[in-house]
């Protein structure tokens, strides 16, 4: 515990960090990158480009700081970075860099504020929140490898089979090089590659995009333009090569109490919501899945979903297009709207509301949320990034 002068200094200062947040957090990446090259591999460097991860730390930093006699308040984003943490293999060494490269940052931005005395209780207080961190990544690490076919670190996977599932998204089934057996993950969490690609090591998250139980891993990914990893595999990347992949973590789970699911996504934002529909349907529970795409050639798994729907009473799907070409056939043209979720759920409102996709979607799902009437914590979402960016 903090003592009572540490925790007034920080509140006290919590205005001035706030202020000047995202100049500390771009200060601190740079610096912490020429410091201890070893980290870079960890962090997604196209993120870096857009400013995303500086932002996105900079509101941690403050938040913790505002919230430093209330920790509770923290719980659900606390719970986010673990598994964000867990997924990269993060290590408890690691922090004392992050540590000492944060208050360098903070010395260098906030210049003579920057007092003895206020450097010495960010650090306590960061000191704090890292020992809170490590318990508890240490507890999924552990949770992961006691599980039946779990593991704790890298395991080896072989690639069996690539399939496209649409012009832009490709699928890749993983099965362990050791023949064993695989943990039963939970719909909607993902996995991390670890990769070499030309000399340089990277880590990337991908959702799993199947239903947990089966002999294999699938992720299902967009080849995004420019992009190092997505390109490598889908171009480089074949059946028989083999990859070091970590245990699957995410807090973005399905919740199993059999109310009525609505799984709202665009764009690749489909994989995790398959994985949901694929392990909800035994259960009879009512799932509207609602998909937007630009058209029919870009969208994946329309005729899995189908067929499910075909078979299913209680699977009703709907997709919109805002770009369809002449050979499409969407249920509705434009964008998502709250008149269109309303008109497919009737008079539901006590559902479980999970959405994913590109930032503007979400921007716009949760606006639909919240105007349906959806129990907030009821609506479920990931996002990279600062939350309230989904509210403007």
């Amino acid at each position: 515990m903090l003592d009572a002068a540490t925790v007034a200094t920080i509140k006290a200062t919590v205005p001035a960090v706030k202020a000047h947040a995202e100049q500390i957090t771009q200060c601190f990446y740079p610096l912490m990158f020429e410091r201890y090259p070893e980290v870079i591999p960890y962090f997604n460097q196209s993120h870096q480009g857009t400013g995303s991860q500086a932002r996105a730390l900079a509101n941690a930093v403050v938040a913790y700081g505002a919230n430093i006699d209330a920790l509770g308040n923290l719980d659900e984003a606390v719970s986010r970075i673990v598994h964000k943490h867990c997924a990269l293999g993060i290590q408890p060494h690691q922090y004392d860099i992050v540590g000492e490269c944060l208050l360098a940052a903070i010395a260098e931005v906030l210049g003579e504020a920057a007092t003895e005395e206020v450097l010495a209780a960010w650090g306590a207080a960061y000191g704090q929140l890292a020992g809170l961190l490590i318990e508890a990544e240490e507890a999924v690490y552990a949770a992961n490898a006691a599980q039946p076919g779990g593991w704790r670190g890298e395991r080896r996977f072989e690639l069996v089979e690539k399939v496209p599932e649409s012009a832009v998204i490709t699928s890749f089934y993983f099965r362990p090089a050791d023949g064993g057996e695989l943990p039963r993950f939970r719909p909607g969490q993902f996995l991390t590659l670890v990769l070499d690609i030309d000399g340089q090591s990277v880590r990337r998250n991908y959702s799993l995009s199947d239903a947990p139980g089966r002999d294999y891993f699938r992720i299902s990914v967009k080849r995004e333009p420019e992009g190092l990893v997505s390109g490598y595999l889908h171009d480089t990347l074949q059946p028989g090569d083999s990859v070091n992949i970590l245990p699957p973590c995410g807090d973005f789970v399905l919740r199993d109490n059999g109310k009525p699911l609505v799984l709202l996504t665009g764009g690749v934002g489909i994989t995790p919501a398959i994985s949901m529909l694929n392990s909800a349907l035994p259960s009879g529970r009512g799932i509207h899945f609602i998909h937007a795409a630009l058209n029919s050639q870009v969208h994946a798994f329309r005729a899995h979903v189908d067929e499910l729907a075909a078979a299913n009473s209680h699977v009703h799907a709907c997709y919109v297009y805002n770009e369809p070409s002449a050979d499409c056939e969407p249920h509705a043209r434009g964008f998502v709207s709250a008149e269109l979720v309303a008109e497919q759920l009737g008079d539901e409102r006590d559902v479980e509301f999970y959405f994913l996709g590109p930032k503007p979607f979400m921007q716009q799902a949760r606006r639909i949320a919240s105007s349906l009437g959806v129990p907030e914590d009821q609506v479920h979402f990931e996002f990279f990034g600062p939350a309230e960016e989904l509210a403007s």
